[in-house]
């Protein structure tokens, strides 16, 4: 199976489910994805970061998204690359990613526009598709972190301006989340009343909700309970928040932390429990078999499983 368009996946999506935009770096990652979308036959799209781009080469991640493309011959996926600027989108549009984020939120209005759209204007020609992000979110996660101070929520007025003026394919919005283990402060939760606003000022338009993972407490309790020390006010998104979220144009739900949460339970139990262990193969594969588990469970939240039968049918 080739990559599809995201734009195939958020036209048929829209309002009824919602796309897991999944952020890979490793062998077991890409297994653990393919493996749970195959299994539950459901779209997902393939999520590389510049982070991760550095850390495993760019030819690298490709060739492992090809390999398991062949593997599980009934994926139906996008690649996407996460929160470039314009020199990773642009080796990104290259290299046959399906779709690219130019992320210039920290800009200003005016700024953010001119370079989405100098971005804009080389993916188009190419069929590839644009998200853009207006509003920050605080947080960490990779080489990103805003102080909470100074994130700020997406203006409904400017988001349709921005995407107007831009022409932007999809627009991640700042709505209340965050980067990371530490998704809300004051337990504040999902603003619902801004993304109803930026709803009604693009209605139909494909919305993308970054910093969306779960962070079960069960999960920061185990990791603590074979030596990690998060914190126990690491909170997610709940899934009565993402299920609601879909109906006011949320397409596209990035997940990265929970899985970075998998690896380290995981790791950490192996290694507390078999001291004496080194073969990396052992917790690597539990890792796969728990990846894919959990996966299938989030597709599940999402109303996803079961919806590629369709975005197949639209490839032949």
């Amino acid at each position: 199976m080739q990559p599809v368009s995201p734009k195939i996946l958020f036209d048929h999506c829209y309002g009824q489910y919602a796309i897991a935009a999944v952020n890979v770096f490793t062998m077991e990652q890409v297994h653990g994805l393919f493996a749970a979308a195959q299994a539950s036959q459901t779209p997902v799209i393939v999520q590389l970061t510049p982070v991760a781009r550095n850390y495993a080469h760019p030819r690298m991640l490709m060739a492992m998204i090809g390999a398991a493309a062949s593997i599980y011959p009934q994926v139906a996926f996008a690649v996407h690359l996460d929160h470039g600027v314009e020199a990773h989108a642009f080796d990104a549009i290259r290299e046959g990613y399906t779709s690219v984020m130019i992320d210039a939120s920290h800009d200003d209005f005016e700024t953010n526009i001119r370079r989405t759209k100098t971005v804009v204007e080389k993916a188009h020609p190419k069929n590839i598709v644009v998200e853009a992000e207006l509003g920050v979110l605080s947080g960490v996660e990779d080489d990103l972190s805003v102080d909470e101070s100074h994130a700020r929520y997406t203006n409904p007025e400017q988001a349709r301006e921005f995407v107007q003026r831009t022409g932007c394919d999809s627009l991640a919005v700042a709505v209340g989340t965050s980067h990371g283990a530490y998704k809300f402060s004051g337990g504040k939760g999902l603003q619902f009343g801004v993304l109803e606003k930026i709803q009604q000022q693009l209605p139909g338009y494909p919305l993308v909700l970054h910093g969306s993972s779960n962070v079960p407490k069960g999960e920061v309790e185990e990791i603590n309970r074979y030596g990690g020390k998060l914190s126990a006010d690491a909170s997610g998104v709940t899934d009565a928040e993402l299920k609601k979220a879909i109906g006011y144009g949320i397409c596209k739900v990035n997940i990265a932390t929970d899985l970075r949460l998998l690896w380290t339970k995981v790791h950490r139990q192996f290694f507390y429990e078999q001291p004496a262990s080194f073969d990396p193969i052992i917790p690597g594969g539990a890792y796969i078999k728990a990846y894919t588990e959990l996966m299938i469970e989030r597709f599940e939240v999402l109303g996803a499983k079961g919806k590629a039968a369709k975005i197949n049918s639209y490839q032949l």
